[in-house]
């Protein structure tokens, strides 16, 4: 799949755990880190995040991100 306003594919990763430290993004533990998964685009990316997150809401140690690799791979260039 690819972005439709722009044609490219604009990978996105959602992974979380908990947190060493609620001030910090820092893992208690890296093995236990939780990798939901790769997406096309932001907003199915949103999709995910948003559920992991609501199903940890009661863990104040525990935070999902979503890390925009599409950043990573291409610094360049501009996109969601």
């Amino acid at each position: 799949m690819a972005d439709t306003a722009t044609g490219k594919q604009l990978l996105h990763l959602v992974i979380g755990g908990e947190l060493s430290s609620i001030e910090h993004v820092t893992f208690a533990d890296l093995d236990k880190v939780d990798i939901v998964g790769l997406y096309p685009n932001y907003a199915s990316a949103l999709v995910a995040w948003r559920q992991k997150a609501q199903m940890t809401v009661d863990s104040a140690q525990t935070r999902y991100f979503i890390v925009h690799l599409h950043r990573l791979l291409d610094p360049e260039a501009t996109g969601a």
